[in-house]
């Protein structure tokens, strides 16, 4: 039996056409608006709504009725499912998922991709690319287990604004890293949001990027990569993508894959942000 890989807009994944993909939408506040992310909130406008806005918007995890209905639309359809979230330690989407595929009618994975945005977004990809392949859910969830060991994201913050405003560093402290340009730079390590350095400089940062990918034994190209940026520009990837030219020679395609950063981690990290996930090669 075909398999469809269930996951959630933590991923980034918007607009997807594909019958072996189903993608579950957080819901995102705004005041007392609620959307589905990436449905009726396109990235586009959570950043207009972000700039406009006084207070953080608010995210939901994807509820354990929503996965239940994904679960039985695959059955319905003819396949196994699949379903893949967005960090335990970032939301309680996991749990979502885990509550209902112990109440399903028929055995149904559930792995934890320990990961959101960008890097959550290519272990999706790689199911899919052996979903297509005609690959089993046992087969297909063990090597996603296995690879996500692999992945390494990382990201360039171009303001510590939304840090301050989510009350994740002081105000004194962002004031005086606002005024020092500096711009931290983050990863996920062990499912959760980690502070790699602070750079003195959207330059100094791009640098930092570019350290931490020879400090990880460089890009398995034969794997998918993506790149993300957040807010309504991709200006500033751009540059990035430009400075660091020689480092994507060996990407296989014609154009590198640029995605839009949504409000699952764009909450925090506001505009300007700049990310990028790829697995290492394999030891």
């Amino acid at each position: 039996m075909a398999v469809r890989i269930i996951t959630d807009s933590g991923c980034d994944i918007v607009g997807a056409d594909n019958p072996q993909l189903d993608v579950l939408p957080l819901s995102i506040t705004f005041g007392s608006t609620v959307y589905a992310d990436g449905v009726d909130l396109s990235h586009e406008h959570f950043y207009e709504l972000l700039v406009e806005g006084d207070e953080l918007p608010k995210t939901g995890q994807v509820n354990p009725y929503a996965f239940a209905q994904a679960i039985e639309r695959a059955e319905h359809d003819g396949f196994e499912p699949l379903i893949i979230t967005l960090s335990a330690k970032l939301s309680g989407t996991y749990q979502s998922a885990c509550m209902a595929a112990s109440e399903a009618s028929l055995p149904v994975r559930v792995v934890d991709s320990g990961h959101v945005t960008v890097s959550e977004r290519i272990l999706v990809e790689y199911a899919l690319g052996l979903a297509k392949k005609g690959l089993g859910v046992e087969e297909i969830a063990t090597r996603v287990e296995a690879a996500r060991e692999r992945v390494v994201v990382i990201g360039l913050l171009d303001t510590l604004e939304y840090l301050r405003r989510g009350g994740r560093i002081s105000a004194a402290a962002g004031a005086f890293g606002e005024m020092l340009s500096i711009k931290p730079v983050i990863t996920i390590e062990n499912g959760e949001v980690k502070m790699l350095g602070r750079a003195r400089g959207s330059k100094n940062g791009r640098n930092l990027l570019n350290q931490q990918i020879e400090a990880s034994r460089g890009i398995d190209f034969s794997m998918p990569v993506a790149l993300g940026y957040a807010g309504l520009s991709d200006a500033l990837l751009q540059k990035y993508i430009h400075d660091s030219r020689a480092l994507w020679e060996a990407y296989p395609g014609d154009e590198l894959p640029v995605h839009t950063v949504g409000a699952t981690i764009g909450t925090h990290v506001g505009p300007g942000a700049i990310a990028l996930a790829y697995f290492e090669p394999e030891q």
